[in-house]
């Protein structure tokens, strides 16, 4: 069974920095991209980056210049470095990948979410 676990949301005063963590772990073979999202609506979420295994990244652009995503060696863990974060940066971010099991089953897998809030 295939877990993306989440960790470093937190309180942050404006200006600050946080770094998010998210392993995966379970029965993979591969990770082809790793990313997170932070919900919009109830039923919607956006990108925030995205990183792949070949190490291309995308960004949205309400952060760029701000937030660094990154994948360890391992390629199983991704993390968010978020600086000069804004109130409007405060949000859940969800880990989000696209798994191959050792099964060949491929598909995508959230995690559960960290909350992130900016504020004085």
């Amino acid at each position: 069974q295939v877990q993306l676990v989440e960790s470093g949301g937190g309180l942050v005063q404006p200006g600050g920095s946080l770094r998010l963590s998210c392993a995966a772990s379970g029965s993979i073979f591969s990770i082809s991209v790793m990313g997170w999202y932070r919900r919009v609506t109830e039923n919607q979420r956006e990108l925030v980056a995205s990183v792949t295994s070949v190490g291309n990244t995308s960004y949205a652009d309400s952060v760029k210049g701000r937030f660094t995503i990154s994948r360890d060696n391992a390629k199983t863990t991704v993390y968010l470095q978020m600086n000069g974060l804004k109130p409007e940066d405060t949000d859940v971010y969800y880990c989000h990948a696209h798994i191959t099991t050792y099964s060949m089953s491929s598909m995508y897998y959230w995690g559960k979410g960290t909350l992130v809030t900016v504020s004085s």
